[in-house]
């Protein structure tokens, strides 16, 4: 729901960052690597009730996620495809968003592992999250297919369509998980409502769309 409107502020520290990087050789793939692999340790802590540091790493990785695309955009082009003017390709897009899926779901699970009494709602807060992805998802292969795009959010390698919870929201939720860990149930449970509606909401946008 902020993602449109929080993106110009956060490109300009991501865009600053960037092209300082671009030219050193390092590559948005190894930003995604390393912003996972931070996102791991995250959860790692989590699980451990180590919530603080938790809260760091979590906040690291996500740095991590917005600059990958920003040293793609502004990195000289290694694709095999002619004509190409930036680091930008499908496949690392790909790697992002399978990274950014599991990140947002290894962190409630592991927040399930170090306090298992919270593992019913949990679960249902990765259901929710299951929901608000393959619509994301499903919606972006046809709009793919059919020709749509748009940069409210910025370049991206996938159509992303709006919705109550998006990037912003979900960090938000996790950020609040790791302050007031006691809380989980009730932040999962609203969290998962507005998910199921971020679904409904983007199953009805495809039925408009393309019915």
């Amino acid at each position: 729901m902020f993602d449109a409107r929080l993106r110009p502020l956060i490109d300009i520290p991501l865009n600053a960052m960037a092209r300082r990087l671009s030219g050193t050789g390092i590559t948005p793939n190894m930003i995604t690597g390393l912003g996972f692999a931070i996102g791991f340790l995250a959860a790692t802590a989590l699980a451990f009730q180590l919530n603080q540091i938790a809260l760091v790493l979590i906040l690291l990785s996500r740095f991590m996620d917005g600059l990958d695309g920003a040293v793609a955009r502004h990195s000289k082009p290694r694709s095999r495809h002619a004509g190409s003017k930036s680091q930008e390709t499908d496949l690392g897009g790909y790697y992002d968003i399978v990274a950014d899926f599991l990140f947002y779901s290894g962190i409630i699970l592991a927040f399930a592992i170090g306090r298992p009494e919270h593992a019913l709602m949990a679960a249902f807060l990765i259901f929710c999250f299951v929901g608000t992805g393959s619509s994301f998802l499903a919606y972006a292969i046809i709009a793919a297919k059919t020709g749509r795009n748009h940069e409210k959010q910025g370049r991206k390698s996938f159509y992303y369509l709006t919705g109550i919870t998006e990037g912003s929201e979900t960090i938000f939720v996790l950020i609040l998980i790791c302050l007031f860990p006691h809380w989980f149930d009730r932040i999962a449970a609203i969290f998962g409502v507005l998910c199921l509606m971020t679904t409904m909401g983007r199953v009805m946008q495809a039925r408009r769309d393309f019915g």
